[in-house]
């Protein structure tokens, strides 16, 4: 179903993808239209993506958590109805076309750019919150259906959300956000896994890229904080938006 050249390439590039999504998200609209150039079957597309992506925040997600930028315990129900968002995203884009989303998604992406930008709060000083935990779970959950449906830009859209509605400093954000992106990962694989829409082999090759990205991104992170973080967050921010508006105003 697919040339034996596409998965050292793959790979190869998952590396690349895991690095920036580690580090700012966004990898998942650089690796998709790779996994259409090389081949894929579109209906394989979106879950062989979950898997390799799956597996890089993994290794992110322990990266931070063991630098100690979030704790499990006390985000357990933001992670149930992010799990349950992202369910309910991959079992409704196996039943319809999310080309809406390409004009959508765009626009959603120039504000998370603008913001970063120009909001002092993305830098690593905690601020005050505006929503409690308790509040921000069906941002969560509604954050989670987003990915489990289409993916590019969860990443951003976690990490400011947690900046701008809960107050984390960016660093901290980025970290929670790997948390609640591998659950995003883990439902949408589960759901897309049992309606066998997977490439196991490929997307567990690519994984393997992916994680070895993540390790990567994950200590550059950790190391210089914020100062790396916030100019490639605008930087994948603005390029997955000209990606997007190009994707969709030539066809």
């Amino acid at each position: 179903m697919v040339e034996t050249w596409v998965y050292p390439a793959l790979t190869a590039m998952a590396v690349l993808t895991g690095f920036i999504d580690s580090v700012a998200g966004g990898g998942g609209l650089l690796m998709m239209p790779t996994l259409i150039y090389a081949g894929v079957p579109p209906q394989m597309l979106l879950g062989t993506n979950k898997v390799q992506s799956g597996c890089g925040t993994a290794m992110a997600a322990y990266k931070y958590w063991r630098a100690g930028l979030f704790e499990l315990r006390p985000n357990l129900w933001v992670v149930a109805f992010v799990f349950a968002g992202a369910a309910a995203g991959a079992l409704v884009i196996q039943r319809f076309s999310p080309g809406t989303l390409m004009l959508i998604v765009p626009v959603l992406l120039m504000a998370v750019s603008v913001y970063t930008l120009v909001s002092p709060r993305m830098s690593d000083h905690d601020a005050h919150a505006i929503l409690s935990e308790k509040t921000y779970r069906p941002v969560g959950g509604l954050l989670g259906f987003y990915d489990g449906f289409f993916g590019p830009g969860a990443g951003q859209f976690y990490a400011t959300s947690l900046v701008s509605l809960r107050g984390l400093g960016l660093t901290r954000a980025t970290g929670l956000t790997k948390l609640l992106n591998v659950t995003s990962n883990i439902a949408s694989i589960l759901v897309f896994g049992l309606g066998g829409k997977v490439l196991w082999t490929l997307g567990l090759c690519m994984g393997a890229g992916a994680m070895l990205g993540n390790w990567i991104g994950a200590h550059t992170a950790t190391r210089f904080g914020a100062k790396v973080i916030r100019p490639l967050l605008v930087t994948c921010s603005l390029g997955m938006t000209a990606r997007l508006l190009w994707g969709w105003f030539h066809g």
